[in-house]
C-alpha cells in the first residue's frame, strides 16, 4: 500500500492518486475502477485501512458498499454521512468520487486526533457504483441504500453477460469488524486481525435490496465533489455550495436492419442499422441545441453488429443521456428525441426499440444545511458561491432518504471523466477546513 504521511487535504489528494494505478485499475493503459471487480476489491481494502487508521470500524453493506463509522456520544443519534463513490468511468480521473471520501475520512481523523465526540455518529460511505460503468443502470447501491431500488433493477448483466447478482455474489470483497486496537497502526498499513489480515467474506446477492436505510436513521448526507465544470475556476475561487442537481433521462436504443454482403448489395437496398443510428445521433444533438437553455443531450456508447469490416451493420445499440435543471425542458427535449428517432427510422426502413433504463428527477439540496455550508465556507474566509450540478450525483438519490449537501472543488478546467482531471493540495486543504466548519456549524444546530 502508497504511503501518504501528509495530513489534511493534501493527504486525501495524495490517496486519490495511489488508487489511480493498479492494482485498483482494471487497466493497465489508465484509471478504469468498475463495480465488483478485483480493481474495486482492492481499493476497498485500502480504503478501508485508512479508514480504520482515522478511528473507525468498517464493514461493508449488502450492496457492496465500504462504510466507516466514528460513534458519537449518543450512540443511537440520526447518522451524519460523508459519502461518494470509487468507481469510475473507462480513461478516468482520479478525483471524480474518490475525493469525496478521502475528505469525509479527513474530517474523521480530525475528530479522532482531538479525541473529540459529537452528539452523532458519522459514518463514510464509498459507493461501489455511481458511474453505472458496468452494468446499464447507474447509481445502484446509492439507490439501494436510500430505499428507492426496485427488484427488478438488480435484473441486469454486464457486456460479458455476468449478472448483478452473480457478480455480487462471487464478489471477493474483504470484511472485517476491526478492533479497536488496530487504531494504533499506521495509516499505510492495512489493519484488521493480529496478523493485519482482512477477513474474507463474500456479500450474499439476494439481500442486496437488504442494503436500504430506514428512514430517520441519516442526520444528513454530505458529498464532497470537484466541480466538474468551470465555474470555480473562472472566479479564483477554491470551492463552492451546490444547490441542487440536474434532472437526467437514460435511454438504452436498439436499431434493427439486415446485415449484408458489403460488395454485393446495392446502396438503394441497404438496411443499414449503423448508417440509421448515426442519423439518429446526429438527430439527438440538433434536437438538445434547439431546446435552448441547459438542455445536454449525450451519445455515449455505441456498439455495432456483427461488426465485420465486409458486412452491412444488421444491429446497432446505443445510449442517450438526457439532462437539465428544468425538468420539463429535460422531459421536452426527450421527448422530441424520440420522435425525431421514430421518423428516420421509417425513412430508413429499419426497426427500432428505445427502452428508459433512467429516470432521475432534479434534486434540491436542503435549505438550511445550503445555509450552513455557506456559513462554513465564509468561516474559512472564501465568499460563499452557490451552483446548480450538470452532473449526477449520489446526492440526488440520497436526497429520498435525508437531507443533502454537497460542497463543490475547483478543478482545473472544469475538466473531468478524463485523466487530465486536476485538483490542487491547496484547495483540497481548504475544502477540508469548510467540511470540518459545517460539522461544528452542525453540531451546534443539532444542540440548539
Amino acid at each position: 500500500m502508497v504511503s501518504a504521511p501528509i495530513p489534511g487535504g493534501a493527504r486525501a489528494k495524495a490517496r486519490c492518486d495511489a488508487l489511480g494505478v493498479a492494482p485498483y485499475s482494471d487497466s493497465d493503459t489508465g484509471l478504469f475502477r468498475a463495480y465488483l471487480t478485483p480493481a474495486h476489491a482492492a481499493a476497498q481494502e485500502a480504503i478501508g485501512a485508512w479508514m480504520v487508521g482515522a478511528g473507525m470500524v468498517v464493514r461493508l453493506d449488502q450492496a457492496a458498499n465500504l462504510i466507516g463509522r466514528y460513534e458519537g456520544s449518543q450512540a443511537d443519534a440520526p447518522v451524519l454521512l460523508f459519502g461518494s463513490h470509487i468507481d469510475s468511468v473507462r480513461d478516468a480521473g482520479r478525483y471524480d468520487g474518490p475525493l469525496g471520501v478521502m475528505l469525509g475520512i479527513e474530517v474523521v481523523a480530525r475528530l479522532n486526533e482531538a479525541k473529540r465526540r459529537l452528539p452523532f455518529p458519522i459514518e463514510v460511505i464509498a459507493f461501489g457504483d455511481e458511474e453505472g460503468s458496468r452494468f446499464p443502470a447507474s447509481m445502484l447501491t446509492s439507490r439501494a441504500v436510500a430505499g428507492t431500488l426496485e427488484a427488478d433493477a438488480l435484473e441486469v448483466a454486464d457486456r460479458d453477460g455476468v449478472t448483478l447478482l452473480d457478480a455480487l455474489a462471487a464478489f471477493p470483497a474483504r470484511h472485517a469488524e476491526l478492533v479497536s486496537a488496530s487504531m494504533a497502526r499506521p495509516l499505510d498499513v492495512p489493519a484488521g486481525g493480529e496478523d493485519g489480515s482482512w477477513t474474507l467474506k463474500r456479500v450474499q446477492g439476494d439481500g442486496f435490496l437488504r442494503a436500504a436505510r430506514t428512514s430517520g436513521s441519516v442526520l444528513a448526507y454530505v458529498e464532497p465533489h470537484i466541480e466538474q465544470g468551470p465555474v470555480l475556476e473562472a472566479e479564483g475561487l477554491a470551492v463552492g455550495t451546490v444547490t441542487g442537481i440536474a434532472a437526467q433521462l437514460r435511454y438504452q436504443v436498439t436499431v434493427s436492419g439486415t446485415a449484408g454482403h458489403a460488395g454485393t448489395t446495392a446502396m438503394g437496398l441497404r438496411r443499414d442499422a449503423l448508417t440509421a443510428a448515426a442519423a439518429m445521433i446526429l438527430a439527438v444533438e440538433s434536437e438538445a441545441l434547439a431546446a435552448g437553455g441547459d438542455v445536454v443531450a449525450t451519445v455515449g456508447r455505441m456498439a455495432v453488429g456483427p461488426g465485420a469490416v465486409n458486412v452491412i451493420p444488421g444491429k446497432v445499440e446505443y445510449s442517450i443521456d438526457v439532462r437539465s435543471g428544468d425538468p420539463a425542458a429535460r422531459d421536452d427535449a426527450a421527448a422530441q428525441i424520440v420522435d425525431t428517432i421514430a421518423d428516420i427510422a421509417e425513412r430508413r426502413d429499419v426497426e427500432f426499440n428505445i427502452e428508459r433504463v433512467q429516470d432521475l428527477p432534479a434534486a434540491p439540496c436542503d435549505p438550511k444545511l445550503i445555509a450552513l455550508m455557506d456559513a462554513a465556507i465564509a468561516r474559512c474566509g472564501q465568499r460563499p458561491r452557490r451552483l446548480v450540478s450538470g452532473a449526477g450525483h449520489d446526492t440526488m438519490v440520497m436526497a429520498a432518504l435525508a437531507p443533502t449537501a454537497m460542497l463543490f472543488i475547483r478543478c482545473a478546467g472544469g475538466v473531468s471523466h478524463n485523466p487530465a482531471e486536476s485538483v490542487t493540495d491547496a484547495d483540497c486543504a481548504i475544502a477540508l477546513d469548510v467540511l470540518t466548519a459545517f460539522v461544528d456549524l452542525l453540531e451546534h444546530d443539532v444542540l440548539a
